[in-house]
């Protein structure tokens, strides 16, 4: 089986100017892809627009319409950290919908697993809110889509960002069909995270936190990741893997600087694919969330692109 590769131009017309999230982010990885050969062993995945029908889904119509009232005037901050250009509103649609195509090329069995390169990222969209360089949340919405559209009934989410996934928490945290597991530095923005923050209702158990704080390991990290994938995810049996890709837990990112390297990523790209081999046909869709060092994140991204392949 093969692995598909979602990007478009349409990704770096987000314009964020000199902020940590910029269009180079993109623009050097996908060149570091084509100068190595990694660009030609994928099956490329032309993006869509998603609907606002569809964001609609897990964001409320005032965020939504907020949004593309900053993107029509010409540009914006939906909050101190997260900028919008005149494009953003449609890139974000697009970020969306590249994850709905990938998941649609998927299930149709063309390919059992894909990475997304797109930008804006997502994971900390909540609801209500735009928020820490995120329009929409796309890993959420993939979920929902997974259900609506394919029938899909028990989604695990593993977000690896150095930066807790407080949106993708709150979207599902009382939702027992969809298990999140984020690995995070804590306390580090965004405040949220803590082991106790287990889920609520019918969904208590099914939100896993594991907060690090500064001065874990690499090995002391991967222990810990190993420990829920096997005890948690695994047993979970989850239907389909969704990733929340962040890179910026790399030790020189200049946002997150915690304690991973390459080898840790790609180590843990094989963690999933196994449980993913085991439970659902291989099926996983990895998002690009976060990585700022624009100078290593292409290789980062490599590693974890690799082992998917």
């Amino acid at each position: 089986m093969a692995s598909g590769l979602v990007f478009s131009d349409i990704y770096l017309e987000h314009f964020t100017g000199r902020h940590p999230e910029n269009r180079l982010r993109l623009e050097n990885t996908v060149r570091h892809f084509k100068d190595t050969g990694l660009w030609d062993r994928f099956v490329h995945v032309e993006p869509r627009a998603a609907d606002v029908s569809e964001i609609a889904w897990v964001h409320s119509q005032d965020m939504i319409k907020y949004a593309k009232r900053l993107a029509d005037k010409g540009g914006g901050y939906a909050d101190m950290d997260t900028p919008i250009s005149a494009a953003s509103f449609k890139a974000a649609l697009y970020a969306a919908g590249g994850l709905f195509e990938a998941a649609d090329r998927i299930m149709a069995g063309g390919i059992n697993n894909a990475l997304c390169l797109v930008r804006p990222p997502g994971h900390h969209a909540t609801p209500q809110a735009s928020m820490g360089f995120c329009i929409f949340n796309n890993v959420a919405l993939a979920a929902v889509y997974l259900r609506k559209k394919h029938g899909i009934e028990r989604v695990a989410i593993v977000d690896f960002d150095v930066h807790h996934g407080n949106g993708t928490q709150d979207i599902f945290y009382s939702d027992p069909s969809v298990l999140f597991f984020s690995m995070h530095r804590y306390p580090f923005y965004p405040g949220s995270g803590a082991a106790y923050e287990e889920g609520e209702g019918t969904g208590k158990g099914y939100t896993v936190n594991v907060p690090l704080e500064d001065g874990v390991t690499a090995s002391q990290y991967m222990e810990h990741f190993d420990r829920v994938i096997e005890t948690r995810v695994k047993p979970f049996k989850p239907e389909f893997i969704l990733v929340s890709a962040g890179f910026d837990a790399y030790v020189l990112d200049p946002l997150g600087a915690f304690c991973l390297e390459e080898d840790e990523y790609r180590a843990m790209t094989l963690k999933i694919k196994a449980v993913a081999a085991d439970c659902c046909s291989g099926r996983i869709i990895s998002t690009l969330e976060g990585g700022y060092n624009l100078e290593q994140l292409p290789l980062l991204i490599a590693a974890h692109a690799e082992a998917l392949l």
